[in-house]
């Protein structure tokens, strides 16, 4: 409990230091949101109609340090004001109409690329020097190298324009009104075949290195040693006894690309016109939604130091040594 707290604590103040910086960088750029709106519009308002309106989106002049507390107090309520893009939604109305389609991508395709890297890398690790191992991690690593724009560009030309297998974007069919029919699940999951894809592959070469760099450390354990005098099953003493003990690296590893992935989807959603969070926080720049950016961004730290403290809490569970310290 006591190392739970203190990592509990830790997470907290990484999260107020995010804030912060959430909270400046926006403001030390020239200009706000709404004049930059009704200056490309060609509006012009009497000052005091501009000044009403800016106050409604929470832009006050006010002194820095109040708007900081303003806008704490804002980020713990978790209410994070209009947006200026999809006036009149909310920032919160905007995020979670996007998220669950980002959740849809980011899970499906890290936890595949997990699944596939750990068990690739355990195959490695155990037949090391031959010929998966020799081809399968540097190929693995050199798809890790291309940037998901390039590969989403080359997916994309391939299977939806070349040879017309599957969509080329958005995350179904705009013909269907969407509801839990088998209809509507089969076109979501149709149209999530080519992002998820492209994103599971990014990510499959740094988990097959983490877990057959750990399993190589572990191979030469005692306890290795004396389940093959035992005569335990090869896949028994990979699997139980081998992989089980070198996934804490992976783990840690996988926790950490939750957050990077949050940030990574943002290319694959807009190649794919894909309506998640990445797709509106490039739509909040291209508009300087200042709110929206910020809400957006929140978001992203929360995936990363949640995923890093549910990482803490696998730690104990996975390994022994942690609940008896």
């Amino acid at each position: 409990m006591v190392f739970l707290l203190r990592r509990l604590g830790f997470y907290v103040a990484a999260f107020i230091a995010a804030a912060t910086f959430n909270f400046l960088i926006p403001r030390l750029m020239p200009g706000n949101p709404i004049d930059t709106m009704f200056a490309q519009s060609g509006t012009v308002l009497p000052p005091e109609s501009l000044e009403a309106l800016k106050a409604t989106f929470g832009f006050l002049d006010v002194p820095l340090p109040i708007q900081y507390l303003h806008y704490l107090g804002s980020v713990f309520t978790w209410d994070l004001g209009l947006s200026v893009k999809f006036y009149p939604l909310t920032v919160n109305q905007v995020l979670v109409r996007a998220l669950p389609w980002t959740l849809l991508l980011v899970l499906t395709s890290s936890l595949t690329a997990f699944t596939i890297g750990s068990l690739a890398g355990t195959r490695a690790a155990w037949r090391r020097g031959g010929a998966f191992d020799s081809f399968g991690a540097p190929g693995a690593l050199m798809l890790q190298a291309v940037p998901p724009l390039v590969t989403s560009l080359l997916a994309l030309s391939l299977f939806s324009i070349s040879l017309k297998w599957l969509p080329t974007g958005f995350a179904w069919d705009p013909m269907l009104d969407l509801t839990w029919s088998w209809a509507s699940v089969w076109s979501v999951l149709y149209h999530a075949v080519l992002p998820v894809v492209t994103l599971a592959l990014a990510q499959i070469g740094g988990y097959l290195v983490t877990m057959r760099n750990s399993m190589i450390n572990l191979l030469g354990e005692d306890y290795i040693t004396l389940g093959m005098a035992k005569g335990l099953t090869d896949r028994r003493l990979r699997l139980v006894y081998a992989a089980y003990n070198a996934l804490l690296p992976a783990l840690t590893s996988f926790a950490m690309s939750l957050g990077a992935v949050f940030g990574g989807s943002l290319v694959t959603e807009v190649v794919f016109n894909y309506p998640g969070l990445g797709y509106t926080l490039y739509e909040g720049i291209t508009s300087r939604d200042y709110p929206l950016i910020q809400g957006q961004l929140m978001i992203m730290t929360l995936a990363m130091l949640s995923a890093n403290f549910a990482a803490d809490l696998l730690y104990i569970i996975v390994d022994p040594r942690l609940r008896r310290a």
